[in-house]
């Protein structure tokens, strides 16, 4: 498959960019967005992102995703945000940014 373009919420580690490969990644503070209500961001977001990647549960239950063009990606766990917390989850998150459709949303739990 073709690479996607993907950015990643202010909530979670720029660090974890270097672990998506293959792909075109870029964090929501350096696209200019930071601060963004999550309405305002999908909507700019969805111009030039196939997914965004964030934290923020709350996000797919305060928006209706399915009115936008991109795909949401929730990492959920324990003590999020650090990054020996969020690497286990990095090869079921590069398959899902392979096949998740525009206008939905997956959650990825840490076991």
């Amino acid at each position: 498959m073709s690479p996607r373009s993907v950015l990643l919420d202010e909530c979670v580690d720029r660090k974890l960019a270097s672990y998506i490969t293959g792909h075109n990644v870029q964090t929501v503070v350096k696209a200019g967005w930071a601060s963004y209500e999550n309405g305002d961001l999908l909507r700019l977001a969805q111009r030039d992102f196939d997914v965004l990647i964030t934290m923020d549960r709350n996000l797919v239950y305060q928006q209706s995703v399915a009115k936008f063009d991109i795909a949401v990606i929730v990492l959920s766990g324990k003590r999020f945000n650090r990054m020996r917390d969020l690497l286990p989850l990095v090869p079921d998150l590069l398959e899902a940014i392979q096949v998740i459709k525009p206008g939905t949303s997956l959650v990825l739990k840490a076991s």
